[in-house]
């Protein structure tokens, strides 16, 4: 039961497994695309999905650790400070999913062990803030896409499923895949950062209190607009560049008309992601 509330509280298993699952599936079958090769076999995805779940659970826990002390003073509520769950079990957590990551690693292709450990130490260091935790908490701009590189990394581990057994090398034309899913990284930290002054908490940053609302959300609106572009790029070698502007290009229009700040947009945030991962993964096979 401790354990049912900590994830329904700080990590949904469903919701974050559906968006897992298409992220990590679209890395998969987009680098085929790219790569004109066959299509992914069961244990590609099975490699993807479960490395990939992982890593976003140890950034959960991460964050955790990082927000120990705020959250005793700011957040009492919450499964760590409030006594349900101890931060040592969490640690014992982040390392069973390490031993599992690096068994799925062993037992698929031990050529992904280069990669994983690359993420492993990027991982680390986000943990402890580079080692300038108060230069980068002073400079929030900075903070934000030092974390958000993350994403691509755990993308490109996601693509290398593939390529690494069998190409040794990514496929050109990868790189815009990638900055893709930076971006849309940018979309999802925003998106769930933006309140309505009357929700703001006391010691809580969001990016509404930093820019003001109006602003955030505009930025947040950028990195729509960024991800589109970037998503038309990397679908061009994949013969869907029309489609994926027509479907990607009315969802901004819509989302940029219907957003607000609070939960509305972070559940358009988590709709975007999921579109954009359906579009460049799915949609090739469609056509």
């Amino acid at each position: 039961m401790r354990w049912w509330t900590y994830q329904k509280e700080r990590f949904p298993i469903l919701a974050n497994g559906l968006l897992i699952a298409a992220f990590s599936s679209c890395a998969l079958l987009y680098s085929s695309f790219l790569s004109k090769g066959p299509l992914p076999g069961v244990a590609m995805f099975i490699v993807a999905f479960g490395t990939c779940f992982i890593f976003f659970l140890q950034l959960r826990i991460a964050d955790e650790f990082k927000d120990a002390e705020e959250d005793a003073t700011y957040r009492p509520y919450r499964p760590v400070p409030s006594g349900l769950i101890k931060l040592r079990e969490l640690g014992w957590l982040f390392a069973l999913g390490a031993l599992i990551q690096l068994a799925l690693a062993l037992w698929f292709s031990p050529r992904l062990l280069f990669i994983l450990i690359f993420a492993w130490t990027y991982l680390a260091l986000m943990s402890v803030e580079f080692f300038h935790r108060e230069w980068l908490k002073a400079r929030p701009i900075t903070y934000l896409w030092t974390h958000m590189l993350i994403m691509p990394i755990v993308d490109l581990y996601a693509t290398a499923c593939y390529w690494q057994p069998t190409l040794d090398a990514p496929p050109s034309g990868l790189i815009w895949f990638l900055a893709a899913s930076f971006t849309n990284g940018l979309v999802i930290e925003l998106g769930r950062k933006i309140r309505l002054p009357d929700n703001e908490e006391t010691g809580v940053p969001t990016y509404s209190k930093l820019w003001g609302t109006k602003r955030s959300t505009t930025v947040w609106i950028a990195c729509l607009i960024a991800t589109t572009a970037f998503a038309i790029i990397a679908s061009i070698p994949i013969g869907t560049a029309i489609p994926t502007a027509l479907i990607l290009g009315s969802l901004l229009l819509t989302f940029s008309i219907f957003q607000c700040p609070g939960k509305r947009l972070e559940l358009l945030s988590a709709l975007w992601t999921l579109a954009l991962y359906l579009t460049l993964g799915i949609l090739p096979l469609l056509t």
